[in-house]
C-alpha cells in the first residue's frame, strides 16, 4: 500500500567506510533537563510546543525555566528568560507575520506574551488578560488566516476550542464549544494505569493540539495521565477546525507503553523544513516525583486514506535526523540494535538497593548508584562478544542530588573507554571538560569502533552520587538473527474488548519482540515492545473495533520479520 509518509530522512547506508553521512538523535532527547524547584530534587520537562519560526524551531516545556531552539533539531540551545512565566505548565506558541506569541497555562489569568527575536530571550505583553483563564492551551492559525484556541485539563470536564480574532486584543470570537469527551468504557488507552488497568479512576483528558492535512483537522488530545507508561495522544478528525469531530480508526495515534524509555502523550505536531512532520511528546519516568518526565521525538506518518498517526517502533534507539523529503519509515532507521541489554557489569561499588543490572535492564525508571560520586567510580559492561559500536547513550540518574532550579557550573563529567580484552583501554569520550548540563548523553561516533568491553569512568558530578539509569550502546554484530516465531496467537477479552491477550513461542536467540498492531491488516502501526516475555495482555484496545497483529523477533544482530497476520475474532 503506497504511504504517504511525512518524516526523517536515511541520506545512506554505511558501506566500506567507517565515517557516517548522517546525523542521528536518540530518546530521550539530550538536552539540559532543569532541577525542578521544589522538593524532591529531581529533573523534569513535559508537555512540549513546537514551532518553526524564521528558519528556527523553538522548543518550549513545562517547568523549563526557559526554551530552546535550534537550527537543525540536533543542536539545541537552551535561552534563559524571566520575561515569560516559564514556571508554568504546558505552555503554547504561535508564529503570526513576524512576530511570535507565546501562552501559559493558568487558573488565575491567561496572559499573552510576543517577541520579534525569541532568539534574544526578550518578550513583552501583547494582551493582559484573556476572556476567561486557560489550563493546557494550544494555538492553532488556519490557512485562511483564522485563529483559535484550545484547551482543557481534567478528569471531569472536556477539551473545549474557540475562535479567537488576535486583530482585536485576541478576543474569543463566537461560543466556546465542547469538543471531546473522555470515553474510557469504550477506549482501552483513556483508562489509567501503567498498563491500562485502573478501571475505578477517571483518565485525565488534557493537551489539546490541532494540525491541518489536506483540508482535514486532526485534534489530538492526551491521556489517561502524565505518571503512566501508556500515556498516549489520540486523534479525532473533522472538516471545520471546530468540529464536530469524529474519533480516528487508529488510535491512539501517539503510543510507547513499553521499551527503555515509555511514553508519547501530550505532545505537539510540527513540519520540518522540508517538509516532514515530527510529534514531540511526554516520556515519564514518575519515580522520585509524579511529575520526573522527559522529551521524546517521534515521526509522523499520513497514510492515503488520511490516517495520522507515528510510528514509534525501536523508539527509544538511535534515529537518523533529515537532510530532505522522506517516503517511508524504514528510511528513518539506521539498523543500529542494542548491544548491552542484560549484560554483565563490574563497578566500583554499589548501594545495596541499586544493583549494577539496573543500567542494562532498559527501564529507566531502575537504576544504578554507587556508593559516592568520587572519581574513583565506574562501571565497566562486558557486551561478551565484539561488535562494531556506532552509538552510546549514557542516562545519568543523580541519586540523592539536592539542587534546585538552573545553576552554573553543574555538569556531568566523564570519559568512556574501550577495550577488546578488558585489559587494555583506548578512549573513545572524553568528557573530562564537559561544561553542558545535560543527564542524557547521547554520543554518536564519527567513526564506528570494533570492540567487546565499555567503561564510564566518573570525574565529576552535579550533586550526589554518581548514578546510571541506563548504559546502552549501539551498533551491529554479526552472529546470527534471531529466529521466526512459529506459534502466534491473540485471544481477545469476551467480557472486556478493550483486553487482547498475546502469546507466542520463543525465538532461538531472541533478546525481544514488537507486537505490531491496528485495526487493519494493512495498518499495523502500533507497537509494543517486549523483551525476552513470550506472553502481553494490551489494555487498550477500542471496544468496538476488530485488530489485526504481527509480531517480529530481535537481537543485537538485527530483525527478523514474520509475514502472518493474527485476527483477534479468528
Amino acid at each position: 500500500m503506497r504511504l504517504f509518509v511525512f518524516v526523517i530522512l536515511l541520506l545512506g547506508t554505511v558501506g566500506c567506510s567507517t565515517r557516517l553521512s548522517f546525523n542521528t538523535y536518540c530518546n530521550p532527547l539530550d538536552l539540559g533537563y532543569r532541577f525542578a524547584l521544589d522538593e524532591p530534587s529531581r529533573r523534569e520537562a513535559a508537555d512540549p510546543s513546537m514551532v518553526r519560526f524564521k528558519d528556527t524551531y523553538y522548543l518550549f516545556a513545562s517547568k523549563s525555566g526557559g526554551y530552546w531552539c535550534s537550527d537543525d533539531l540536533k543542536q539545541w540551545r537552551f535561552i534563559e528568560t524571566n520575561q515569560i512565566p516559564t514556571e508554568e505548565y504546558a505552555p503554547t506558541a504561535v508564529a503570526i507575520g513576524d512576530t511570535l506569541f507565546f501562552l501559559a497555562s493558568s487558573n488565575e489569568k491567561s496572559t499573552v506574551y510576543k517577541s520579534a527575536d525569541p532568539l534574544s530571550g526578550k518578550w513583552s505583553v501583547a494582551v493582559e488578560e484573556l476572556e476567561i483563564p486557560v489550563w493546557d492551551p494550544a494555538f492553532f492559525m488556519d490557512d485562511d488566516q483564522k485563529l483559535y484556541l484550545y484547551w482543557g485539563c481534567s478528569d471531569q470536564r472536556p477539551l473545549y476550542g474557540v475562535e479567537v480574532d488576535y486583530g482585536n486584543g485576541f478576543a474569543f470570537a463566537g461560543e466556546i464549544k465542547e469538543l471531546v469527551h473522555a470515553n474510557p468504557l469504550e477506549y482501552g488507552w483513556e483508562v489509567p494505569g501503567d498498563y491500562n488497568t485502573l478501571v475505578d479512576i477517571r483518565p485525565w483528558i488534557e493537551g489539546a493540539w490541532v494540525t491541518k492535512h489536506n483540508g482535514n483537522y486532526y485534534l489530538q488530545y492526551a491521556g489517561p495521565g502524565t505518571e503512566y507508561k501508556s500515556y498516549a495522544d489520540a486523534v479525532y478528525i473533522a472538516g471545520d477546525p471546530l468540529g464536530p469531530f469524529v474519533l480516528q480508526k487508529h488510535n491512539p495515534a501517539m503510543y510507547k507503553p513499553e521499551g527503555f524509555a515509555a511514553g508519547a502523550g501530550h505532545g505537539s505536531s510540527f513540519a520540518d523544513e522540508y517538509g516532514n512532520f515530527w510529534q514531540i511528546g511526554t516520556i515519564t519516568i514518575s519515580q522520585k516525583h509524579m511529575f520526573e518526565r522527559r522529551l521524546g521525538l517521534f515521526p509522523v506518518f499520513l497514510d492515503e486514506d488520511g490516517t495520522y498517526y507515528s510510528i514509534t517502533k525501536f523508539g527509544d534507539y538511535p534515529k537518523i535526523v533529515p537532510q530532505q523529503k522522506v517516503n517511508s519509515f524504514e528510511d528513518i532507521f539506521p539498523g543500529w540494535m542494542l548491544l548491552t541489554y542484560n549484560k554483565k557489569i563490574a563497578v566500583s561499588s554499589a548501594l545495596d538497593s541499586f544493583p549494577a543490572s539496573n543500567m542494562t535492564d532498559e527501564d529507566i525508571r531502575t537504576y544504578w548508584a554507587a556508593e559516592s560520586g568520587d572519581q574513583n567510580e565506574y562501571a565497566m559492561v562486558d557486551m561478551e562478544t565484539f561488535y562494531e559500536v556506532y552509538a552510546l547513550q549514557i542516562n545519568f540518574a543523580e541519586h540523592n542530588t539536592t539542587i534546585r532550579g538552573r545553576k552554573k557550573g553543574l555538569h556531568h563529567r566523564f570519559t568512556v573507554e574501550y577495550s577488546l580484552d578488558g585489559i587494555n583501554w583506548e578512549m573513545l569520550a572524553d568528557r573530562s571538560g564537559n561544561d553542558t548540563d545535560n543527564s542524557h548523553v547521547y554520543i554518536p561516533l564519527e567513526d564506528k569502533v570494533l570492540c567487546r568491553y565499555l567503561k564510564v569512568n566518573n570525574i565529576e558530578v552535579p550533586g550526589g552520587h554518581f548514578a546510571i539509569s541506563g548504559f546502552r550502546a549501539f551498533g551491529k554484530g554479526s552472529g546470527k538473527l534471531p529466529g521466526k516465531i512459529d506459534c502466534f496467537r491473540a485471544e481477545r477479552d469476551s467480557s472486556d474488548k478493550r483486553s487482547v491477550t498475546l502469546s507466542w513461542s520463543k525465538a532461538d536467540n531472541a533478546i525481544g519482540y514488537n507486537i505490531c498492531y491496528g485495526t487493519d491488516d494493512e495498518k499495523l502501526y502500533l507497537t509494543y515492545t517486549v523483551y525476552e516475555n513470550t506472553t502481553l495482555t494490551i489494555n487498550s484496545l477500542n471496544a468496538g473495533l476488530d485488530y489485526y497483529f504481527t509480531i517480529e523477533s530481535f537481537n543485537e544482530n538485527g530483525i527478523t520479520p514474520n509475514e502472518r497476520i493474527v485476527r483477534d475474532f479468528e
